[in-house]
């Protein structure tokens, strides 16, 4: 059930981003949901395999470079979303600056409380 929150709270961020972001185009909210879960999906299974591929330059900018990759996948989650549009890099860039920065939040405020140790 957390994760349907978890879910329905990051296509609220994404509604959030162009706002912000003026460039950045989300019709529906139904376009965020599809959009957040393939951000989410992309995150979990291309960006580590991208992050590891780049280590040298990666480690060559400290770690700017992966930056660079999640503005890359923002994109690329605009071209396959019908109704979520990224028209540049740098939008791309600054969208998923914000997004992430707003996904930081939502995970912040539904973080489960863990008991401790009896």
């Amino acid at each position: 059930m957390l994760t349907l929150l978890r879910w329905a709270l990051n296509a609220v961020a994404l509604m959030l981003v162009p706002e912000v972001v003026s460039s950045i185009e989300v019709r529906s909210y139904t376009a965020a949901l599809v959009a957040a879960l393939l951000i989410g999906l992309m995150n979990a299974l291309i960006r580590p395999i991208l992050l590891l591929l780049t280590l040298p330059v990666t480690v060559l900018t400290l770690g700017l470079f992966a930056l660079v990759i999640n503005a890359l996948l923002f994109w690329l989650v605009s071209e396959m979303v019908a109704g979520f549009h990224v028209p540049s890099f740098w939008s791309a860039m600054g969208g998923a600056l914000l997004y992430s920065v707003l996904t930081w939040m939502v995970n912040v405020a539904l973080k489960e409380k863990k008991s401790a140790p009896q």
